[in-house]
């Protein structure tokens, strides 16, 4: 099976639509994690929680709708490097805002 280009065709499967859903539930998760920092910081007065929540979500949130909207492309072009240490740092700032809303 070769395309028009001298190269193979490609047969996605059902890889990117996985791949998509993936970055979906990221982005909800993080929204999720997101409010519950942000009712932290409510109720107990606390910015930095706040900040330490909010931005992150936001950040993933764009890069999440835009990789979701990238990999719905024939041929998506791989994830960049920094794209993809934004999405880890994000995480890892979600996760050290979650700390208060766990104890």
């Amino acid at each position: 099976m070769s395309g028009g280009d001298g190269g193979f065709a490609r047969d996605p499967g059902l890889q990117p639509e996985r791949t998509r859903l993936a970055w979906r539930r990221t982005a909800l998760s993080a929204t999720v994690a997101g409010v519950l920092a942000l009712k932290a910081a409510l109720a107990h007065g606390v910015p930095l929680v706040w900040a330490g929540g909010v931005v992150p979500v936001l950040a993933l949130l764009v890069l999440a709708t835009r990789r979701a909207r990238d990999l719905a492309a024939p041929r998506p072009l791989a994830l960049s490097p920094r794209c993809a240490l934004l999405a880890a740092c994000c995480a890892g700032t979600l996760a050290l805002a979650a700390v208060p809303v766990i104890l």
